[in-house]
Protein backbone atom coordinates (compact mmCIF):
# COMPACT_ATOMS: atom_id res chain seq x y z
CA UNK A 1 0.00 0.00 0.00
CA UNK A 2 1.14 3.52 -0.68
CA UNK A 3 1.36 6.07 2.12
CA UNK A 4 -1.65 7.87 0.63
CA UNK A 5 -3.67 4.64 0.73
CA UNK A 6 -2.63 4.05 4.35
CA UNK A 7 -3.64 7.60 5.31
CA UNK A 8 -7.00 7.16 3.57
CA UNK A 9 -7.57 3.86 5.39
CA UNK A 10 -6.70 5.43 8.76
CA UNK A 11 -9.10 8.29 8.07
CA UNK A 12 -11.88 5.83 7.25
CA UNK A 13 -11.19 3.97 10.51
CA UNK A 14 -11.38 7.26 12.45
CA UNK A 15 -14.83 7.88 10.92
CA UNK A 16 -15.85 4.29 11.72
CA UNK A 17 -14.97 4.76 15.40
CA UNK A 18 -16.82 8.08 15.50
CA UNK A 19 -19.93 6.26 14.18
CA UNK A 20 -19.44 3.59 16.85
CA UNK A 21 -19.52 6.19 19.65
CA UNK A 22 -22.40 8.18 18.13
CA UNK A 23 -24.64 5.21 17.40
CA UNK A 24 -24.09 3.80 20.88
CA UNK A 25 -24.91 7.08 22.62
CA UNK A 26 -27.95 7.65 20.37
CA UNK A 27 -29.12 4.05 20.90
CA UNK A 28 -29.13 3.47 17.14
CA UNK A 29 -28.71 -0.29 17.48
CA UNK A 30 -28.86 -1.06 13.74
CA UNK A 31 -26.26 1.64 13.11
CA UNK A 32 -24.06 0.27 15.90
CA UNK A 33 -24.27 -3.26 14.53
CA UNK A 34 -23.25 -1.91 11.11
CA UNK A 35 -19.92 -0.73 12.57
CA UNK A 36 -18.98 -4.35 13.28
CA UNK A 37 -17.95 -7.27 11.10
CA UNK A 38 -20.54 -10.06 11.39
CA UNK A 39 -17.97 -12.32 13.12
CA UNK A 40 -17.17 -9.71 15.79
CA UNK A 41 -15.39 -10.76 18.98
CA UNK A 42 -16.43 -8.31 21.74
CA UNK A 43 -14.33 -8.70 24.87
CA UNK A 44 -15.60 -6.51 27.69
CA UNK A 45 -14.51 -8.87 30.48
CA UNK A 46 -12.38 -6.11 32.06
CA UNK A 47 -14.82 -3.25 31.36
CA UNK A 48 -16.15 -2.93 34.92
CA UNK A 49 -12.77 -3.10 36.61
CA UNK A 50 -13.30 -6.76 37.49
CA UNK A 51 -12.94 -9.92 35.40
CA UNK A 52 -16.44 -10.94 34.22
CA UNK A 53 -16.38 -13.93 31.85
CA UNK A 54 -19.99 -13.29 30.77
CA UNK A 55 -18.78 -10.19 28.93
CA UNK A 56 -17.13 -12.07 26.06
CA UNK A 57 -19.48 -12.20 23.07
CA UNK A 58 -19.08 -13.67 19.58
CA UNK A 59 -21.02 -12.14 16.69
CA UNK A 60 -22.15 -8.58 15.98
CA UNK A 61 -25.86 -9.36 16.21
CA UNK A 62 -25.41 -11.24 19.49
CA UNK A 63 -23.37 -8.42 21.00
CA UNK A 64 -25.87 -5.69 20.10
CA UNK A 65 -28.78 -7.88 21.27
CA UNK A 66 -26.99 -8.25 24.62
CA UNK A 67 -26.04 -4.56 24.94
CA UNK A 68 -29.30 -2.86 23.91
CA UNK A 69 -31.45 -3.94 26.89
CA UNK A 70 -28.67 -3.08 29.35
CA UNK A 71 -28.37 0.48 28.02
CA UNK A 72 -32.08 1.04 27.35
CA UNK A 73 -32.50 3.10 30.54
CA UNK A 74 -29.01 4.59 30.65
CA UNK A 75 -27.89 7.91 29.19
CA UNK A 76 -24.34 7.50 27.91
CA UNK A 77 -21.56 9.73 26.62
CA UNK A 78 -18.53 8.05 25.04
CA UNK A 79 -15.40 9.82 23.80
CA UNK A 80 -12.43 8.34 21.98
CA UNK A 81 -9.07 10.11 21.91
CA UNK A 82 -5.56 9.85 20.54
CA UNK A 83 -5.97 6.92 18.14
CA UNK A 84 -2.97 4.79 17.25
CA UNK A 85 -3.78 3.03 13.96
CA UNK A 86 -1.58 0.49 12.21
CA UNK A 87 -2.56 -0.41 8.64
CA UNK A 88 -1.36 -3.99 8.22
CA UNK A 89 -2.56 -4.48 4.65
CA UNK A 90 -5.28 -3.37 2.26
CA UNK A 91 -8.00 -5.11 4.31
CA UNK A 92 -6.57 -5.40 7.85
CA UNK A 93 -5.60 -2.92 10.55
CA UNK A 94 -5.30 -2.64 14.32
CA UNK A 95 -5.76 0.26 16.67
CA UNK A 96 -5.76 1.51 20.24
CA UNK A 97 -7.98 4.37 21.38
CA UNK A 98 -7.87 6.15 24.72
CA UNK A 99 -11.45 6.45 25.93
CA UNK A 100 -13.66 8.04 28.54
CA UNK A 101 -17.29 7.25 29.20
CA UNK A 102 -20.01 8.53 31.49
CA UNK A 103 -23.23 6.69 32.28
CA UNK A 104 -26.28 8.02 34.10
CA UNK A 105 -28.61 5.21 35.10
CA UNK A 106 -32.37 5.76 35.10
CA UNK A 107 -35.12 3.80 36.81
CA UNK A 108 -35.73 0.45 35.16
CA UNK A 109 -32.07 -0.28 34.43
CA UNK A 110 -30.52 -3.58 35.57
CA UNK A 111 -27.23 -1.83 36.40
CA UNK A 112 -26.30 -1.83 40.11
CA UNK A 113 -25.23 1.85 40.27
CA UNK A 114 -26.67 5.31 39.55
CA UNK A 115 -23.72 6.72 37.62
CA UNK A 116 -20.34 5.65 36.29
CA UNK A 117 -17.31 7.51 34.96
CA UNK A 118 -14.70 5.34 33.30
CA UNK A 119 -11.33 5.69 31.63
CA UNK A 120 -9.39 3.18 29.60
CA UNK A 121 -8.40 1.96 26.16
CA UNK A 122 -10.13 0.22 23.30
CA UNK A 123 -7.91 -2.37 21.59
CA UNK A 124 -9.31 -3.20 18.17
CA UNK A 125 -8.78 -5.16 14.99
CA UNK A 126 -10.37 -3.91 11.79
CA UNK A 127 -11.26 -5.67 8.56
CA UNK A 128 -12.63 -4.41 5.25
CA UNK A 129 -16.04 -5.92 4.46
CA UNK A 130 -17.56 -5.12 1.08
CA UNK A 131 -15.11 -2.25 0.68
CA UNK A 132 -15.91 -0.66 4.08
CA UNK A 133 -13.91 -0.89 7.29
CA UNK A 134 -15.57 -2.69 10.20
CA UNK A 135 -14.52 -3.50 13.77
CA UNK A 136 -13.76 -7.23 13.88
CA UNK A 137 -12.40 -7.43 17.42
CA UNK A 138 -12.97 -4.98 20.27
CA UNK A 139 -11.56 -5.20 23.79
CA UNK A 140 -11.93 -2.59 26.51
CA UNK A 141 -9.32 -2.37 29.25
CA UNK A 142 -10.00 0.00 32.12
CA UNK A 143 -7.56 2.25 33.96
CA UNK A 144 -10.11 3.64 36.39
CA UNK A 145 -13.83 3.26 37.08
CA UNK A 146 -15.75 5.56 39.44
CA UNK A 147 -19.31 4.60 40.41
CA UNK A 148 -21.93 6.08 42.66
Amino acid sequence: MTEAEKLAAASEIHALKARYFRTMDMKDWAGLEATFAPDLVADFRESTGQQDESQLTHGAAAYVAKLAPILQHVQTVHHGHMPEIWIEGPDHATGIWAMEDKLWVQDGSPLPFKWMHGYGHYHERYVRVGGDWRIQEIRLSRIRVEVG
